[in-house]
């Protein structure tokens, strides 16, 4: 009871100036009221008293209310709570407690989004490691066999070198792609806008890819838009988005053709890659673009590539302020589009 006293009395002198104030001027207008010495001095004895018993329960008050303050947030930080509504105040204390479940909410936001990134970052590593246990173990497999005895053997040493080659570049792949995204996703990746042409721009990106179509009996064409046109962005990494889209188009496609389309549009030029494979199951485009992400992937295997190529194309993109949306439907084809800004024309 003492101690409760004293604590309240302590929490009361956070008034101290407004008492003394209160005080002054209730003494300033009785002394002007009363005249009479006697009377005067037994009055204010009483407001003296009076007025400390307000101040001592206006104390108290505030000291309840801190309590109740530190109680919530000592259950907070316990973990007590579960959902927002379990955090009750007393009434005059509403608007506090309204901001206190807005912190609670961010905060549990928060926490959400640190088990996500962890989660994810996990299975990034468990990925990351396995995608490159395989390369490895099978160049190390193949160097073992050739340093046995395979290399005099000229039935097979040639053979073993090769493939061993060829996983030595599919490594080699996934180790700047991994660099890329890296890069990317910690923004230190530079960009280098500038305006440029269209047409000569992708006329010559389909060039290069021509041959890998032919061997796979594809018919890959461009279908341009106006002379002269120019959009805005960095030639290079929008070069990787082109490439890497059409590269997949031609994989997953076994017979048909796939087109590059520049449509102009009021702000932007569309492009549309369009195809005649396989296509996405509906299920999976939400997921194509997640890092290491296959929708088949006993084929994703046979045609190669690094799983990564889709989530790095996502982030260019969205670097250039655009998005890209899929669409497709199982055994007649697949479409990706995307919006580049374009130079407005000069009056």
């Amino acid at each position: 009871m003492q101690n409760n006293f004293k604590t309240n009395l302590i929490s009361s002198l956070v008034y101290y100036k407004e008492y003394l104030l209160f005080i002054s001027v209730l003494i300033i207008v009785f002394y002007l009221l009363y005249l009479h010495l006697v009377g005067i001095f037994i009055v204010y004895i009483i407001l003296f008293a009076f007025s400390l018993l307000i101040i001592y329960k206006i104390g108290r008050k505030r000291n309840k209310e801190l309590i109740e303050i530190k109680s919530i947030i000592s259950d907070i930080r316990s973990g007590k709570f579960s959902y927002t509504d379990e955090i009750k105040l007393s009434r005059n204390l509403e608007s506090l407690e309204k901001e206190i479940k807005k912190m609670y909410r961010r905060v549990q936001k928060d926490i959400s989004h640190l088990e996500r990134l962890q989660k994810m970052r996990s299975q990034f590593i468990a990925n990351v490691s396995h995608e490159l246990r395989t390369p490895i173990f099978t160049i190390q497999g193949f160097i073992e066999t050739l340093m046995d005895g395979a290399i005099d053997d000229p039935k097979v040493n040639k053979q073993f070198l090769e493939k061993a080659n060829r996983h030595t570049k599919a490594l080699s792949n996934l180790l700047n792609d991994l660099i890329d995204l890296s890069m990317i996703e910690s923004g230190e990746l530079r960009m280098s806008y500038r305006y440029f042409e269209v047409n000569s721009y992708i006329k010559k990106i389909v060039g290069e890819l021509v041959p890998l179509a032919d061997e796979n009996g594809l018919e890959l064409t461009f279908h341009p838009v106006r002379e002269g046109l120019e959009i805005f962005g960095d030639r290079e990494k929008l070069r990787q988005v082109f490439v890497n889209i059409i590269q997949n188009a031609i994989k997953y496609t076994e017979t048909g053709r796939v087109e590059v389309i520049a449509e102009e549009l009021k702000k932007t030029v569309r492009f549309t890659i369009r195809d005649t494979g396989i296509g996405i199951p509906e299920e999976s485009i939400k997921r194509i673009f997640e890092r290491f992400y296959r929708v088949d992937k006993a084929r994703s295997k046979s045609v190669g590539g690094t799983g990564l190529g889709l989530a790095i194309v996502k982030h260019i993109l969205e670097a250039h302020n655009s998005t890209i949306g899929v669409n497709s439907v199982i055994n007649e084809g697949t479409e990706f589009y995307f919006d580049l800004e374009k130079l407005e024309q000069r009056i």
